[in-house]
């Protein structure tokens, strides 16, 4: 089934859902082993930061696992989780930031921005990414980003 395109320059959209206890269980039984294939050393320090990082951690994946989605990979391509780092310090909205092999598959693309928005219960962690490309890219002015961010 072809892919439909959606509205004013926004080639990807995603979403993701993540049980927190699940996740909560595998940080417990994966170590730091999980946490570091998963997630950049700053995004760590960000979650251990928090009173109960497992909601936050779990927050993360979902942006993670839908801007894979908004990207048009899933899994594939070469892309690993630590590709995408997130950014939320709960006072302002959530940053994504891309490197590596997503970097390029979002400049191949023609994604100059990233729309994040993610929250989280003590049950769900929810995520939602928009991909924005074109003059669409809040700032554009005909520049070349090298590492896509929402903001």
């Amino acid at each position: 089934m072809d892919r439909l395109p959606l509205p004013g320059g926004c080639p990807g959209l995603g979403v993701d859902l993540v049980e927190v206890e699940r996740f909560r269980s595998s940080l417990e039984h994966g170590g730091p082993a999980f946490r570091d294939r998963l997630f950049t050393a700053a995004e760590q320090a960000e979650c251990e930061a928090r009173p109960d990082p497992a909601p936050h951690y779990a927050a993360r994946f979902a942006v993670k696992e839908a801007a894979m989605k908004a990207l048009g990979t899933g899994w594939s391509g070469g892309l690993a989780f630590t590709d995408f780092e997130v950014h939320s310090d709960g006072r302002s909205a959530p940053g994504l930031q891309l490197r590596g092999r997503a970097a390029e598959r979002a400049r191949e693309a023609g994604i100059l921005a990233w729309r994040v928005s993610l929250s989280h219960t003590r049950a769900l962690a929810v995520a939602v990414v928009l991909a924005v490309a074109g003059d669409a890219a809040p700032g554009h002015g005909g520049r070349e980003d090298q590492s896509p961010e929402a903001g």
